[in-house]
């Protein structure tokens, strides 16, 4: 049953960016916008995500959670547009899409040579990140986790490999290895550190607890490696600012709990930029 759900699902999302194609940018990210607006909340629970938003914003309205929920959504349809052209995009057949601060960071860690890990989460068009990164001359590999759709999986893993990054690692604990395996032949990582994991830490996240990934932490234990935070905007409808953060520095007594603690609040920080633009429907602080 589950399987016939999700192929209906393919076939709908399939059709929708044939429209897209058809109809143009501009055009389709209004449109999947709007779509989003009104077929999301049927996808993920909107107690669930009121919940989340008042965990990190205990003091707001329900006017405001709402705002910010339908928000969240209009984002996740011009992402689910965004895909189609990221052929486009990342060949600049469509001009002044991104404007990034700090390209003199990504052109220093190019010239050095060494391995980085690149940190963020899940803001705006999220996937622009890493294709900025790789098309910056930085050989990288990222970390990703599949989509229970497997239909849908099959056709996001297949634009992710050839328009975004060509190094895609399952996320896991065979994932972790191949990051391990990638570290030592040079290659950096891109990471997304703000959602929940099976192995982990609990770690102070917006005033509770949540389980928290420590690879950032290890890595920089075991490694001495350095750990560089970018961040996605999303200026307007369809223009983006990416900016690529200095690199963080750390104390040799530092433990792995406190280097985990201080990225969670430079998420934190990242998450009050712009609330709305951040993914709320995930189940965080299960």
């Amino acid at each position: 049953m589950k399987q016939i759900k999700y192929l209906i699902q393919f076939v709908f999302i399939y059709s929708l960016f044939i429209i897209f194609k058809l109809i143009g940018l501009k055009l389709a990210s209004t449109l999947s916008s709007k779509i989003a607006i009104l077929i999301g909340p049927f996808f993920r629970s909107k107690r669930l995500i009121s919940s989340n938003i008042l965990k990190a914003f205990p003091n707001l309205s329900q006017n405001e959670i709402n705002i910010i929920s339908k928000n969240m959504w209009s984002n996740y349809g011009r992402i689910l547009s965004e895909y189609v052209f990221i052929k486009d995009i990342r060949k600049s057949k469509i001009k002044n899409i991104i404007n990034v601060e700090g390209q003199e960071i990504l052109e220093k860690i190019k010239e050095d040579n060494k391995p980085v890990i690149f940190i963020s989460g899940h803001f705006n068009n999220f996937e622009l990140m890493a294709m900025h990164i790789e098309q910056s001359g930085i050989n990288l590999a990222a970390v990703y986790r599949p989509l229970n759709n497997i239909f849908l999986n099959f056709l996001m893993e297949k634009i992710r490999k050839k328009y975004i990054c060509k190094n895609q690692i399952k996320k896991g604990l065979s994932g972790t290895r191949e990051l391990i395996k990638c570290f030592k032949n040079n290659i950096s990582v891109a990471l997304m550190i703000d959602q929940r994991v099976s192995q982990g830490i609990k770690s102070n996240f917006f005033g509770q607890a949540a389980l928290t990934t420590t690879i950032p932490a290890q890595f920089v234990k075991k490694y001495n490696c350095t750990i560089v935070p970018v961040y996605i905007e999303r200026k307007n409808n369809i223009n983006f600012k990416i900016t690529i953060h200095k690199p963080l520095k750390y104390k040799e007594d530092d433990t792995i709990e406190n280097i985990t603690l201080k990225l969670n609040i430079l998420l934190e920080k990242m998450i009050c930029e712009n609330p709305d633009q951040w993914i709320w429907s995930h189940n965080r602080w299960k």
